[in-house]
């Protein structure tokens, strides 16, 4: 925020001022006066900053068909107009990205192709999704590959390749994003669980609370401890759940399961 309200107060013209007055208010959650303020920047000079805000803006929230298709227009407005690699990449991963969302994936290629191209790296990841929605999950597996090789100690890099890899691979994928990153979100441990026997899926859990306590980590491994007939320490993390959320709802459930008397 600091530095918007900096680059607003040097801005060196009118338009590109509303542009940063814009990016502020939209930051601030004000997302009808950011649009006008695109607006009021486009009706002075039509520029990439002012269009790729708007469309920017747009696009934060469920698009429906008609809305998509404004949203598409004014990014490819953004890209006819001059701006640096970096930006224009930009702009061309969020069309794909679009184009993805309304099952254009053709189309969603090129945009990602055209911003590898002028060495926009997250492309990667984009057109992964888009081979991975074509069913040809090696592309995928490539593609993110391609990514980890150029963003070295990319930690979401290895994360997102595991989905599309077997078993005993995601599973290495997955080893070396929490060894990257050991507080990554409790997403990322929840799924490399899953590919796991129960056994070894608490002790990974363990490891990731060992860190910092952690209500979905604790529900899950109650859960695990449940499956594997052991009611008192499915019990004990429900407590310690439980004492982070009283009103988690599943983490109650699956409490009142393990303390039910076995038959």
């Amino acid at each position: 925020m600091r530095s918007l309200r900096l680059a607003r107060n040097h801005s060196k013209s009118e338009h590109e001022r509303l542009v940063y007055e814009g990016w502020i208010l939209y930051d601030t959650g004000h997302r009808e006066e950011a649009l006008a303020k695109a607006e009021e920047s486009i009706s002075i000079q039509r520029s990439f900053e002012a269009y790729f805000f708007k469309a920017y803006a747009l696009a934060d929230s469920a698009l429906d068909p008609e809305s998509s298709k404004y949203v598409i227009q004014l990014l490819e407005e953004a890209l006819r107009c001059p701006s640096d690699g970096l930006r224009k990449g930009q702009a061309l991963n969020n069309l794909g990205s679009v184009y993805v969302d309304c099952d254009k994936l053709d189309l969603a290629a090129d945009c990602y192709t055209n911003a590898l191209n002028i060495k926009h790296t997250r492309a990667h990841q984009g057109l992964a999704r888009v081979y991975h929605l074509k069913n040809q999950r090696k592309g995928a597996y490539d593609e993110m590959t391609k990514l980890i090789e150029k963003a070295r100690n990319n930690a979401s890099a290895f994360e997102k390749r595991s989905e599309y890899c077997d078993r005993e691979m995601a599973q290495s994928d997955l080893g070396m994003a929490t060894l990257l990153d050991p507080l990554r979100p409790v997403q990322i441990q929840s799924r490399r669980c899953a590919k796991f026997h129960k056994t070894e899926a608490i002790e990974e859990l363990s490891k990731a609370l060992a860190f910092k306590p952690d209500l979905q980590l604790l529900h899950l491994r109650a859960a695990f401890y449940d499956l594997m007939g052991k009611s008192a320490e499915a019990i004990r993390d429900c407590e310690a759940a439980l004492s982070l959320d009283p009103n988690h709802t599943d983490t109650i459930d699956l409490y009142n399961k393990a303390r039910e008397p076995q038959p």
